[in-house]
């Protein structure tokens, strides 16, 4: 494979790569246009249908409805279906205003239930009444572009720290490794802690988005900078690096047409297979209370309130829907990132089946 686009294109030719990057590419679509798929703003609440259980939609006169659904036991939240009524939904109809890919200002929606008596809950509700799906997709923009900021600066940080070392060897090398080992000395749980904790606790939403890009970045750097060290050292021996060398080529020259070219395949399967650890992470800071914070919305934060037991006792299982999607993100990943190695390099493929 010559070119990223061959590897992309020779990976969805594969049924498992088909699965898993349409997957992937449907998760992100659904982030990219979240104000436009989810049906109510992701702090729009309603505190008289706290744990409303998911609603049915119909097929009934005029189109698709909502089924009506009335409160039974206030003390455990008990819904059930009122029969034979039910509310109209509307396809592209009006709701809260937004920018649609942040240009063009708008207020339609994707399904929308506008009647006033009516409830649109396709995932349920939680314990304030706000829309479970309509958080989930909101939630994906900061789970899902995480792992992407995440990677793309880890990446950044390991070729230069990497392949600047194992390029020029000698004291740079040294000094660089000598950082790398300590860095990769440090257990991760606990640095991703202790970094957290020595920052501002009261960050905005949209601060702590990048706060937490920087720290998990900062944590995996240091792995990726040793693997592409050792690479470098490898390709600094080959003939045509030589044949630059003596043509004068400079070192930032044989870097950027001859070394980095060599490594892009080992860096797009590695942060296709390190991504996952990222959305984990975030998942964990903010499961924690350490991450995202309400009003906002992220995967790891959601899954926070399913820690109350009434969620098991009650049986409100749509508040464990963000696991679910956390799951699928990184299997998801997983898998493509096993079928993007097979395509660079065979051989795996052939050592796994041996």
């Amino acid at each position: 494979m010559t070119g990223l686009g061959d590897i992309f294109k020779a990976s969805f030719r594969r049924p498992l790569g088909a699965l898993s990057g349409g997957l992937l590419l449907a998760l992100y679509m659904t982030a990219i246009f979240a104000d436009l798929i989810a049906p109510a703003a992701t702090n729009e609440q309603d505190l008289d249908r706290t744990y409303h259980p998911p609603t049915k939609v119909v097929w009934g006169e005029g189109g698709l409805r909502v089924q009506a659904y009335g409160l039974t036991d206030p003390s455990t939240a008990g819904y059930e279906a009122v029969p034979g009524k039910s509310y109209a939904l509307e396809i592209m109809g009006r709701g809260f205003e937004y920018r649609l890919l942040g240009i063009f200002k708008t207020d339609r929606h994707l399904l929308v239930c506008n009647d006033p008596e009516g409830a649109f809950y396709l995932l349920g509700s939680d314990s304030t009444g706000r829309d479970v799906f309509s958080r989930l997709v909101f939630g994906s923009r900061v789970s899902l572009f995480i792992g992407l900021l995440g990677i793309t600066i880890t990446m950044v940080l390991g070729f230069l720290v990497g392949g600047l070392s194992g390029y020029f060897g000698g004291r740079t090398d040294f000094v660089a490794m000598r950082i790398v080992e300590f860095m990769m000395a440090v257990p991760g749980l606990y640095l991703l802690l202790a970094l957290r904790a020595a920052l501002a606790p009261h960050f905005a939403s949209d601060q702590m988005f990048f706060v937490i890009v920087i720290i998990l970045a900062f944590i995996g750097w240091a792995g990726t900078a040793r693997v592409l060290r050792g690479m470098a050292l490898s390709i600094r021996q080959q003939a045509f690096v030589m044949a630059a060398e003596s043509m004068g080529q400079g070192p930032l020259t044989i870097l950027r047409k001859h070394v980095l070219p060599n490594l892009l395949s080992y860096l797009l399967v590695a942060a296709t297979l390190s991504i996952p650890g990222y959305v984990l992470g975030e998942a964990a800071l903010s499961f924690l209370g350490l991450g995202i914070q309400e009003p906002s919305a992220s995967w790891g934060l959601m899954l926070s309130e399913a820690q109350n037991v009434k969620v098991f006792y009650l049986n409100f299982w749509w508040l464990l829907t963000p696991g679910l999607a956390i799951f699928l993100t990184v299997i998801a990943y997983n898998v493509f990132g096993d079928v993007l190695r097979d395509v660079v390099d065979p051989r795996s493929q052939t050592k796994r089946g041996g």
